[in-house]
This record gives structure tokens, C-alpha cells and sequence, in this order.
């Protein structure tokens, strides 16, 4: 577990396994919001987080997913369960919330394997963080593709589909974040490459969708953009999108 304090102002990041989610606090109160959940072994690794942010379970008020692939979804049911918080994610991701594995991709995933030597170190450390084990979860509450959730933070919802049909980022504008999910990776781990990027199509349902979400990242002109998979990019939105369109579908 590797925990990054203030990536962005009040937003904390969590990696595990190559996967980041998010702590982010209220801007008025002690409320916290966790946006996705990496893998069911990340569930000790938010309580280390906790720790070390000197907070604990009971200021999680709600859980927010930018999509529900099996690797944004590790300790979702769990946190509804023991702490009884809200699930949310976009109403167009509730049959992948409650099916984590079961999504659309353009590519089968042997070929990455057998390619880019990379995917199957990182795709090991995933499974020993229980990416086998993830459970969906049935009980969601869903948000559209605009407005603001009523969550500590307040983010605006941005709608950016490609990935999965229903996958959202999630802009604080009085932090200059946001956080983008797999709308943007800086690294795609089906081919181990870094920098600015959409998702490779073993994990993707439309590139050329993905590719035209871009413009909505884009609009926000976030300064900091916080990622799913690698690092945080401070270069600005439209660099980011910039240098995504470049390398294109992978």
C-alpha cells in the first residue's frame, strides 16, 4: 500500500496493485468520500490509510465509483456492509456494479499477455490483491450525467463514456483537480506504458468513444488530473488529452 497525502488539496491517493482510489475530504466538515476501491485486499490498505490521516471508518459517508470493472470495485459490498455507507456509480453501470467481471471489451486480453511482458507482472500483483474474489454488489445508488453529488467534496460529474458506457470523472473545481478514473491512465496496464493514454481495448468498449470523451476532460481545464492507473498529471487537462490523442487506441 502506498498512500500519497494531498495529492491534490483535501485529496488523498492510495495505490495498490498499480491501481489508485481515492480519500477525498469534505471542504467544511470531517466527511470523507472514497472514490473506487481497488481490489478486496485494499480493504486493509484504506484502514492504513485512515491511520495515517488520523481518521477512521466512521468518517466515510459515502462511496463513489467512476466505473465498476473488478478493479474499482475490490471492497465496495464491504464498505455498504460493515460501515453502511452509500455505493453510487453512474446509472448506466449498475449491471457491471453488480457483475464486476462481466463488461465489454473490443480485444481479447490473451494477446497483451502474450505481447507486453509487463501485463503479467501487473496483472499478478492484481490477483494477489484478490482481483479473483471481487464481488458486485446490488444495492447502488445512481447518479445521471450531470450536476453535483451531494457528497463530502461536492464534486461535479463528468461524464466521459468509452471505457465504460458509463464511466464518469469527478471535478472539484475550487481544488483544480480532477479525478478522471480510466478516462485518462498514465499507465495502461494491459502494455505497461506510461504517460497520458486511454485504456487498452482488452479493458475498453469504445476506443473511438473514449477518444471523444476526451473533450470533456478537456472543457474542465483541471490543472491536476488523478488517475486510476499511474501517477498524478499536473500539466493541465489539455495537455493530458493532448498527448492521449496522440498515442491513441493501444
Amino acid at each position: 500500500m502506498g498512500l500519497t497525502k494531498n495529492v491534490a488539496d483535501r485529496i488523498h491517493q492510495v495505490t495498490d496493485a498499480f491501481t489508485n482510489f481515492y480519500i477525498v475530504e469534505d471542504g467544511h466538515g470531517a466527511g470523507l468520500t472514497v472514490v473506487d476501491t481497488g481490489f478486496p485486499r485494499s480493504w486493509g490498505s484504506l484502514h492504513e490509510a485512515l491511520r495515517e490521516l488520523r481518521r477512521d471508518t466512521r468518517n466515510i459517508e459515502a462511496v463513489v465509483l467512476t466505473h465498476a470493472h473488478f478493479d474499482h470495485m475490490g471492497f465496495a459490498r464491504r464498505a455498504q456492509q460493515e460501515l453502511g455507507v452509500p455505493l453510487w456509480a453512474h446509472e448506466k453501470e449498475v449491471h457491471v456494479v453488480r457483475h464486476p467481471w462481466d463488461y465489454e471489451h473490443e480485444q481479447p486480453r490473451i494477446k497483451y499477455a502474450l505481447r507486453y511482458p509487463r501485463f503479467v507482472a501487473i496483472f499478478t500483483a492484481m490477483g494477489a490483491r484478490g482481483a479473483l474474489f471481487v464481488k458486485g454488489a446490488d444495492n447502488v445508488r445512481t447518479y445521471g450525467a450531470e450536476g453535483e453529488l451531494d457528497v463530502p467534496g461536492k464534486p461535479r460529474i463528468v461524464f466521459t463514456p468509452g471505457h465504460t458506457y458509463g464511466h464518469c470523472s469527478l471535478h472539484f473545481p475550487d481544488r483544480g483537480t480532477l479525478i478522471v478514473g480510466d478516462a485518462i491512465v498514465t499507465l495502461t496496464p494491459y502494455t505497461g506504458h506510461r504517460g497520458p493514454q486511454i485504456v487498452s481495448g482488452a479493458a475498453t468498449a469504445d476506443s473511438a468513444q473514449a477518444l471523444e470523451s476526451l473533450g470533456a476532460v478537456e472543457a474542465t481545464r483541471a490543472q491536476t488530473l488523478l488517475t486510476g492507473h499511474g501517477g498524478p498529471w499536473r500539466e493541465g487537462a489539455v495537455a493530458a488529452v493532448n498527448r492521449a490523442r496522440e498515442a491513441g487506441p493501444s
